[in-house]
């Protein structure tokens, strides 16, 4: 179990002055450099209970957070630590072309079972280039069909291979109290091992945290270890890439049209992680890998490795399958077309825009193509940082599950990311409305959002119809809405697809509310 610590006692006097509110409790923000302190609470995951720190920078006005486990204030065995740099695509979006989600559990993993450690979340999207370099540099390696690596990307937009920094990380031990502690750094990459003796951090020891390749990451794991990273397997693996299902043309940064605030910067295949184990086929890759054996092979199997299929509509297959009969089958007979279903995503395609007034990124994901004969499953996802790591109950997490469900079946969808936590005012604001229910000083989170002084839903939707609009110009859509009282609680969203024009053809609900 992870103490919490009064973190109010770990600045100077010449930091801040001891505030009081009206009922007479410490409100003091300790502030170490740049980073001040925003708010803590527990964190349930499926490792055990973490304590989040929640911190903020005051330069970059980028957030960081300090998951602790275990007693924290005994500083006389080292700390198991990782320094986690964000990736939206594997953590919230299923994304299946990186290792960054495993290396997240990993160590989460380690540090719990050591019972002593920390994980630092640091939101450093693309390697500290942002999301928008991220993204481009995705869309110029399947450009070249994986014939430049993302290290060779970054050179040729004009980046550095790393824009990272750690400078916030001596200023969050000072203010937990453990800046003289040692550490056992979880990690493959020398150049933060580097950063930290740079920092004057005592880092005694490193552990890796490497995980299997896939088929849609050998090529990003094999860049890695080019440019310097401790991977053993990656310089072996017998993996033959997958590229994305059809060509990714490249484009330079344009405005939108009708929302010049906006700026189109990039566009590009996202392999997700298929759910429940069903895998999605198009009628050709259906017709060939069953060309020499049928599929009721498989299904009649001792060991089955097909449970069921089931054709969709537009010529699609949708197969469940057995993952460890699959994988035992493989090991016998790995030439065998139907090993292919282990490794077969869903693809979506991802676009990405800047918002030069917000100067946020804006996230749309498409799936199949939008026409005037059907009308697109479209789904506004709200995000929490929190549900990127492995909670027990993970609520967004499982919505967007479902959402992707919905819209995989029917073949036509589109998914816009609100990614400012706590329904539009951000992380900072969802943090602090966490940390005042767990303190008991709130009876719910209305009352929260009163006294951190945040309307209910401070959403954008304005600019996200509008994104909406450029990916679906005849404006007829099916809404996918948490239940159906939401209609009236998304009274903003509503109203905004009403000033849009959008007509809704037919409303879908993830979870049907108790009479």
């Amino acid at each position: 179990m992870t103490d919490m610590i009064n973190i109010n006692t770990k600045c100077d006097p010449n930091d801040t002055d001891e505030i009081k509110n009206l009922h007479g409790k410490t409100v003091i923000r300790p502030l170490r450099g740049t980073t001040l302190y925003i708010a803590e609470c527990n964190v349930d995951t499926r490792f055990g209970d973490f304590h989040a720190y929640v911190f903020q920078d005051l330069i970059g006005k980028h957030y960081i957070m300090a998951l602790t486990y275990g007693k924290v204030k005994d500083k006389e065995k080292p700390f198991y630590i990782r320094l986690h740099s964000s990736c939206v695509t594997s953590e919230t979006l299923r994304g299946s072309d990186c290792d960054c989600v495993q290396q997240l559990e990993g160590a989460m993993k380690i540090i719990s079972e050591k019972k002593h450690g920390i994980l630092f979340y640091l939101l450093q999207e693309g390697r500290g280039a942002g999301y928008v370099g991220k993204s481009r540099d995705r869309m110029l390696v399947q450009a070249s069909y994986d014939q430049i690596s993302t290290f060779e990307a970054y050179t040729v937009m004009g980046l550095k291979k790393d824009h990272r920094h750690y400078e916030n990380i001596p200023q969050i031990c000072d203010l937990l109290g453990i800046g003289n502690a040692k550490f056992i750094l979880l990690t493959n990459n020398p150049d933060k091992i580097q950063a930290m003796n740079d920092l004057k951090l005592e880092v005694i020891s490193t552990e890796p945290l490497e995980f299997e390749s896939s088929p849609f990451n050998a090529a990003y794991l094999a860049s890695k270890q080019a440019s310097g990273h401790l991977l053993r397997s990656a310089s072996h693996s017998t993996l033959r890439g997958k590229s994305a299902p059809e060509p990714v043309p490249l484009f330079k940064p344009t405005i939108v049209p009708n929302a010049q605030r906006f700026i189109y910067c990039a566009s590009y295949y996202l392999p997700m992680k298929p759910i429940n184990d069903e895998i999605l086929l198009t009628d050709k890759q259906f017709y060939e890998m069953f060309k020499h054996r049928p599929i009721d092979y498989y299904i009649n199997m001792p060991n089955a490795c097909i449970l069921h299929y089931q054709a969709l509509r537009n010529n699609r297959f949708l197969i469940k399958i057995d993952v460890n009969n699959l994988q035992k089958h493989e090991e016998h007979c790995r030439n065998d077309p139907v090993c292919e279903l282990l490794t077969t995503p869903y693809w979506f395609k991802i676009h990405v825009y800047y918002d030069i007034i917000s100067t946020r990124e804006f996230i749309i994901l498409t799936h199949g193509t939008v026409s005037m004969s059907h009308y697109p499953i479209v789904r506004l996802q709200m995000e929490s940082l929190f549900n990127r790591f492995p909670l027990r109950h993970a609520t967004h997490r499982d919505r967007l599950k479902q959402s992707v469900q919905l819209i995989v079946r029917y073949g036509v969808g589109i998914i816009l990311l609100l990614a400012d936590d706590g329904r539009g005012a951000g992380f900072g604001a969802y943090a602090v409305d966490r940390m005042l229910l767990e303190r008991g000083e709130v009876p719910h989170s209305d009352a929260a959002r009163k006294t951190i002084c945040v309307d209910h839903d401070a959403n954008d939707y304005d600019g996200t119809i509008a994104l909406l609009q450029h990916h679906c110009p005849q404006k007829k859509i099916q809404l996918i809405m948490n239940t159906s009282s939401s209609i009236l609680k998304k009274k903003a969203c509503i109203n905004a697809l009403a000033d849009y024009k959008f007509e809704v053809k037919k409303w879908l609900f993830l979870q049907q509310e108790e009479l």
